[in-house]
């Protein structure tokens, strides 16, 4: 079970030697998931534990508010898919003022050696740290020969010639790209949340449309979308409008989920419920009349229906076979 440490002074002192990676891990994406199997393998080879050490919050939140992206996971999220890559440990240090002037030297000496005994070091090629990101993995070499550490670089992961990264998978979300934003993610971008309260929530949902509560991160682009919705342990094939519903006066922002293959499910306003975005249909849209708009759903709703069963059908032909010889 991957231990999960919330500052330094949660770190027991006999902790390590370990491999490590530091990274702000957004989204946990493919190349992020290639530097943490690497130092999994390596930590599995040498005898020692593997870690994760990442930032609460994001930098850019902390010096940059007004600018700072928004993100793709949240930190429990983030927390579950690091697990998911076999480490060892999760070191979540504070991002504070403290924290952002450390020198390199200083962060080397103090995080990395005093605190997690590191004695292997993965990163991505433009990795930076230290007082202003000042220091890259160039830097971060030099100091691992004087403490004693190796560090090894690990090129872009590319994928359908696209290289990999955070921002690019923020770029692709925020324009509704979610096809591509999965080929980088090696999963479906997904929504965290509960149902929003001010819809008459009891103790069960009888009707098959779900509106999502506030959230905080990113967001896809306005528009129509089949998704996948799991309410607690059940799993529904769905239709999602996100956007200000603009054939409707001053209807407001929503994330309104029509659930395709409904059936009654227990829900309260606390129900965690999450949202996976498989593909944009369209855009957001006027319609001149309700029966237009109307028209549309259905045809929307027809066009995620034959999405799911080429998904199944091709699920289906990929399934091992179990027959003896």
């Amino acid at each position: 079970m991957t231990r999960v440490y919330r500052g330094l002074r949660e770190v027991p002192e006999d902790f390590g030697p370990a491999i490590a990676a530091v990274g702000n891990f957004d989204g946990v994406h493919l190349g992020h998931q290639e530097i943490l199997h690497a130092v999994v393998a390596e930590a599995w080879e040498r005898g020692m534990s593997a870690a994760a050490i990442t930032f609460d919050p994001h930098p850019e939140r902390f010096l940059r508010p007004q600018v700072a992206p928004r993100l793709l996971t949240t930190m429990e999220h983030r927390i579950e898919l690091l697990a998911a890559t076999g480490v060892d440990a999760i070191v979540i240090l504070r991002f504070d003022d403290r924290l952002a002037r450390l020198s390199a030297r200083e962060f080397v000496d103090w995080v990395l050696t005093d605190a997690l005994n590191v004695a292997g070091m993965h990163e991505g090629g433009n990795f930076h740290f230290g007082y202003r990101a000042a220091a890259g993995v160039r830097e971060l070499t030099e100091l691992g020969v004087e403490y004693g550490f190796g560090v090894t670089a690990h090129q872009a992961v590319k994928v359908h010639r696209l290289e990999v990264s955070s921002s690019t998978v923020r770029r692709l979300v925020a324009e509704g790209d979610v096809k591509r934003a999965r080929w980088m993610l090696g999963r479906a971008f997904e929504v965290r949340s509960t149902p929003k309260r001010d819809r008459g929530i009891g103790s069960k949902l009888l009707v098959p449309t779900v509106n999502l509560a506030a959230y905080d991160g990113l967001l896809p682009a306005f528009g129509i979308y089949v998704t996948r919705l799991t309410v607690g342990d059940r799993c529904f094939q769905a239709v999602t409008s996100l956007g200000n519903r603009p054939t409707f006066e001053d209807a407001g922002f929503s994330v309104e989920t029509h659930i395709l293959d409904f059936e009654p499910v227990d829900m309260n306003e606390e129900t965690p419920l999450k949202l996976e975005f498989l593909m944009r249909l369209r855009p957001e849209a006027k319609f001149d009349s309700i029966d237009a708009l109307r028209e549309q759903i259905f045809n929307d709703i027809a066009r995620a229906k034959k999405f799911f069963a080429r998904a199944s059908g091709s699920s289906r032909r990929e399934a091992p076979s179990t027959s003896g010889a």
